[in-house]
């Protein structure tokens, strides 16, 4: 049974709706949490403007928050219009933030949600309590069950993924493994952990000539713990490597190396609704020409755009949609997924990853699915956050 139907968060009611009194009830009110400490600060910029710009505000109240990339946390001007990419370059919460000295405290009582707004030697203000959190983070220190375990402590209810499930997504190694151990199919890949590669690069680097051996080269070398293909190397041969790990060593200190999976990159969003989770319409990527891979540049400064709905036959398409779901269950996840795949030349289906909060710019895949599939991008916000209202926190 989804939780959305969970007696125990009820939905505030909207502004100007009346209760039993015939008072006003005030309408719920949304912080939409960007930036943060990752690689991905900027991305997390823009997305959050997009959502600004979609959140219906006759019926909810926003509060943007920002968190630099030092980790402080901001209150921000509610202008999406200054949250967008301009001249390749993404923007930050500093540029966007009311006061750069002042800052924001969200509770950890789960008796109060107050949110409390602080400057150097002034009184702290109320800025009122918050109903639902919109974490609009990408990366660790975020996106990875860090902020969810705050959130979890005040009791706030948030959009999006448990604590559980966040970590599961950001964690390559620990989301293959939990994939295979439900028997959804996996690419074939390698883990370099920080000591390995610390204490003994000969051997480290024997494991991986061994692991080129078996599966052929190219490959690829990615950070375990990063998004938006931030750190990624697509690497012909042993004069590379060692350029491509420091490169991945820079987002995380553990590092994946994978084959190469020849064959189609397919996409597919997941989103919960009141009796379980669905499937979109699935998208594909077609090759880049001008990246070696569907890298950062590619997918958010040149625009490469997906084809939505991929020109699959009903059949494959209704295979990556069960496979999508079944990612989605396995890792425990709630709200909404994005699934990525290879469709190989062989004919099969496999899961490269999956991401818990997945990009929700206007060119990002996930919504376009989802615009596709019948949801528009303001319906697809508002059911997130109507569903992050009605689920319980803590144990469910």
């Amino acid at each position: 049974m989804s939780s959305e139907t969970s007696p125990q968060s009820p939905v505030p009611a909207a502004s100007g709706a009346t209760g039993a009194t015939g008072g006003n009830v005030r309408k719920p009110r949304v912080a939409v949490v960007f930036g943060g400490r990752s690689s991905e600060h900027g991305i997390s910029v823009v997305t959050a403007g997009a959502v600004l710009s979609a959140i219906d505000r006759s019926k909810y109240d926003v509060l943007p928050i920002g968190i630099t990339a030092d980790g402080r946390w901001m209150l921000t001007a509610d202008e999406p219009e200054r949250m967008a990419i301009t001249d390749r370059t993404v923007p930050s919460v500093e540029q966007v933030a009311e006061n750069t000295e002042g800052g924001v405290i969200l509770p950890v009582d789960p008796a109060n949600r107050e949110v409390v707004y602080t400057e150097p030697g002034a009184v702290p203000k109320a800025l009122g309590e918050v109903d639902v959190v919109f974490p609009m983070l990408h990366g660790p220190y975020g996106e990875d069950g860090t902020l969810q375990g705050l959130l979890e402590l005040s009791g706030t209810p948030y959009v999006g993924s448990g604590v559980l499930a966040s970590a599961v997504g950001q964690d390559k190694e620990y989301m293959k493994r939990v994939f295979t151990s439900f028997g959804l199919p996996v690419g074939p890949y390698l883990v370099i952990r920080p000591r390995e590669w610390d204490n003994d690069r000969a051997d480290a680097r024997q494991k991986i000539a061994e692991f080129a051996g078996e599966h052929g080269w190219p490959l690829f070398v990615k950070p375990a713990r990063a998004g938006s293909s931030f750190g990624i190397t697509k690497v012909d041969s042993f004069d590379g490597l060692d350029e491509a790990i420091e490169e991945a060593r820079r987002h995380d200190p553990k590092f994946l190396v994978e084959a190469l999976l020849r064959g189609r990159e397919i996409e597919c969003g997941v989103l919960e609704f009141e009796d379980g989770p669905r499937a979109s319409l699935p998208a594909e990527i077609p090759p880049v020409t001008d990246h070696a891979f569907y890298d950062f540049e590619a997918k958010y400064i040149d625009s490469a755009s997906g084809i939505v709905p991929a020109p699959l036959t009903p059949e494959q398409t209704a295979e990556v949609q069960r496979l999508a779901v079944a990612a989605f269950e396995a890792a425990s996840c709630e709200g909404l997924v994005r699934a990525d795949f290879f469709l190989t030349e062989d004919g099969e289906f496999v899961i490269n990853e999956i991401n818990t909060m997945p990009g929700f710019t206007p060119i990002s895949m996930y919504p376009r699915m989802w615009q596709e599939s019948g949801v528009s991008y303001p319906e697809l916000v508002d059911r997130l956050v109507q569903a992050a209202l009605n689920r319980p926190t803590g144990l469910r």
